[in-house]
């Protein structure tokens, strides 16, 4: 099936740059960003989203590795080794192997795409990526036939990475996706942000950006991927099965155990601002079709 990609979101609508951006931190940058292109999306008119300040977005992320408190990963990030890189494509692809990072991009094009993010914590932001389409890397790479799902790893350095010692998760950090949903061309492999290389607390030098589904979805700083006809295990659904399914779309109408769905919290908007309604699937309806014939009433 065909998808068209249409954007709602505007520049009008993104966190600032300057709120964004540690330029400390992103100086080790992400490798193999000069020698691809970046091709922007057009998008379309859309009010209502107050921009962020930098003191409110700055250090507001999850990145467990490096802490749970929203500042840890701001404060601990730079001690990430980002250069050099490589990711690990195996399982069912016709040309596995040890990739360097620059070499698994080349002649692949990177994309700016405006994206809702939206956290399971109910909070939320609008994001500028630049980032390459998933599909791209994984038609270069070559899917086997019998290939059903998608498997991520993140980097585990237990000396540069204060939460792998003090144990949160089982590390390393893994998810996956169906290979529909990894196939569509609004998932992407995220590089940069405002143009420049993302910053380690964000994810460098590469994370999975699936906009429609809660952010704990979208793995960090990536080093292997696993094609496989089964579906694989992911970090939170081991932590807590109870609360942490292996799809986890946004869906205003199935509540965490812990707390509604039904509206979020966007950063910046001060404690006692209005709350937002969420949309389902993070106000991308055509994913859609990807769950025809599915309880969507299970998932979260």
């Amino acid at each position: 099936m065909a998808y068209r990609w249409k954007n709602t979101l505007t520049h009008a609508d993104i966190t600032p740059k300057a709120a964004y951006l540690n330029r400390r931190q992103i100086l080790a940058g992400a490798a193999g960003l000069g020698a691809i292109g970046l091709v922007p999306r057009a998008a379309d008119a859309q009010a209502g989203l107050e921009p962020n300040t930098l003191e409110e977005i700055r250090s507001y992320n999850n990145f467990y590795e490096f802490g749970t408190g929203k500042g840890d990963p701001a404060a601990n990030a730079h001690q990430l080794v980002t250069a050099p890189w490589s990711i690990k494509v195996d399982g069912m692809v016709d040309r596995p192997g040890d990739y360097a990072l620059g070499d698994l991009l080349a002649g692949l094009t990177v994309e700016d795409r405006i994206y809702r993010f939206r956290c399971v914590e109910a909070w939320s932001m609008v994001i500028p990526w630049n980032g390459i389409e998933l599909a791209d890397i994984l038609n270069k790479v070559g899917v086997q036939s019998g290939a059903r799902y998608v498997a991520f790893e993140t980097v585990v350095q237990p000396e540069n990475m204060i939460g792998v010692q003090r144990r949160v998760l089982d590390f390393p950090y893994v998810e996956g996706l169906r290979l529909d949903e990894a196939m569509h061309p609004l998932t992407i492999m995220a590089t940069g942000i405002y143009g420049e290389p993302i910053a380690n607390q964000n994810g460098a030098p590469i994370r999975l950006v699936v906009p429609w589904k809660y952010g704990f979805k979208s793995i960090k700083s990536i080093v292997r991927i696993t094609l496989t006809d089964q579906e694989p295990p992911i970090s939170w659904n081991i932590a807590n099965a109870r609360e942490y399914g292996f799809y986890s779309n946004v869906n205003p109408n199935v509540d965490h155990p812990r707390w509604s769905q039904a509206s979020e919290r966007r950063i910046g908007g001060g404690l006692f601002a209005a709350r937002q309604d969420t949309l389902m699937f993070n106000g991308y309806p055509e994913v859609a079709p990807l769950y025809d014939g599915m309880d969507l009433s299970v998932f979260i």
